[in-house]
């Protein structure tokens, strides 16, 4: 359904979904190592037009081959991610899930590793999901609101009409709740999406 790829300096909308935003993140590097700014809320709301406040920060620890998501929030505040990679390598991806957007149901994907260091805007709507590429990977996370239990939800990252780019050389391991989540046209026909909001 897409292409995985990137932008030229891998910044600005994203090619299939311009409502992803791709941030090149610039590492200074000396003798003693690399320092990553991994966020500045001035230069995302300049580059953007996307002000973006932080309100919660996580992090995910993932051995080779994890899938995490498809994950989302239907409800009207919804939740933005920014998201970067700042150990290991993945693949991550952004799915548009929002029941009538022109994008609804394509995919922007972008391999992320603490090498090359990138981020990625995933507003509000829009499903986030990622498969750990490196023995163990660390994903930051950080959110415009708080996580709040039972307004998450998924779709199953392994639906053949998403056709997420997966590699073929992995063998995915699902949590138990994204084993049972539906696909994209059960959430859809189940009233379970959220809408495009024009």
């Amino acid at each position: 359904m897409n292409d995985e790829g990137g932008l030229p300096g891998d910044e600005g909308p994203a090619s299939v979904v311009p409502d992803v935003w791709r941030v090149g993140l610039c590492p200074h590097e000396d003798a003693r190592g690399r320092f990553v700014e991994a966020f500045h809320q001035e230069r995302l709301a300049a580059e953007s037009g996307r002000l973006m406040t932080v309100r919660q920060v996580n992090y995910s620890v993932s051995r080779r081959g994890v899938v995490r998501g498809v994950h989302y929030f239907a409800d009207p505040g919804g939740q933005a991610k920014y998201v970067t990679c700042v150990s290991g390598e993945v693949l991550d991806v952004a799915v548009d899930l929002r029941v009538g957007s022109p994008t609804y149901g394509r995919w922007e994907s972008v391999r992320m590793d603490a090498s090359r260091p990138r981020a990625v805007h995933v507003p509000v709507g829009l499903g986030h999901a990622f498969v750990a590429l490196s023995e163990e990977a660390v994903m930051l996370y950080l959110c415009d609101s708080p996580y709040v239990p039972g307004l998450e939800r998924t779709v199953h990252p392994l639906d053949p009409e998403l056709a997420l780019p997966w590699p073929d050389d992995l063998a995915p391991t699902l949590s138990e709740r994204d084993r049972a989540a539906p696909s994209l046209a059960r959430a859809r026909a189940d009233g379970l999406l959220p809408f495009h909001q024009a």
